[in-house]
């Protein structure tokens, strides 16, 4: 059916995002798969970095991994009411080379969801989202949202995700894009 990356905006070990996609991967509609993928080798984006070495190998398997996918499932973070910079930072490196951006994200299905130990979840993060997804060409679903507030509870010790309702609502979430991904003929 489909093969989504999923991508969190979070480097911390415990973090609510990565998470609820380790959720998701055991949740994906049946034919479809959720490869996760990770931000934490990414470093810091410097244009001199860039024009003596190249893109960085740990960009390089990430931008494959979103361009040769059907679509990219984003769970971010909310910090200050707005995006992560760690998050901001390596979609900045996906960009890069700007000939690039066409097949990483040109058309490319993106669904943003995010958890928060916040009342809000990741609304206002998730809003901050749109405008750079558009300027890279990104196909913003917008079929569906998942918002976790209040995260804490939705997940065990060890990151499980307990929640009932917010299980269903994954699943759901999950079923809405992958059909919306699966229907678009990328690959």
């Amino acid at each position: 059916m489909a093969t989504i990356v999923g991508l969190s905006g979070s480097l911390r070990q415990a973090s609510f995002n990565s998470a609820l996609l380790r959720a998701a991967a055991e949740r994906m509609p049946a034919g479809s798969t959720l490869v996760l993928e990770s931000i934490r080798d990414i470093p810091l984006y410097d244009a001199d970095l860039e024009a003596a070495q190249g893109v960085p190998p740990a960009v390089t398997r990430v931008k494959e991994a979103v361009a040769s996918a059907d679509g990219l499932l984003f769970s971010t973070p909310e910090y200050n009411n707005g995006v992560p910079g760690v998050a901001k930072n390596a979609i900045d490196w996906l960009s890069r080379p700007p000939a690039d951006i066409a097949r990483v994200f040109g058309g490319r299905p993106v669904a943003l969801m995010g958890a928060s130990p916040g009342n809000w979840g990741t609304i206002l993060s998730q809003y901050a989202w749109l405008p750079v997804f558009r300027a890279l060409g990104a196909d913003l679903w917008s079929g569906g949202r998942l918002l976790v507030s209040r995260a804490g509870g939705a997940f065990d010790a060890s990151g499980a995700l307990t929640e009932e309702r917010t299980s269903e609502a994954l699943r759901s979430f999950l079923a809405g894009f992958v059909a919306y991904a699966s229907g678009r003929g990328r690959r």
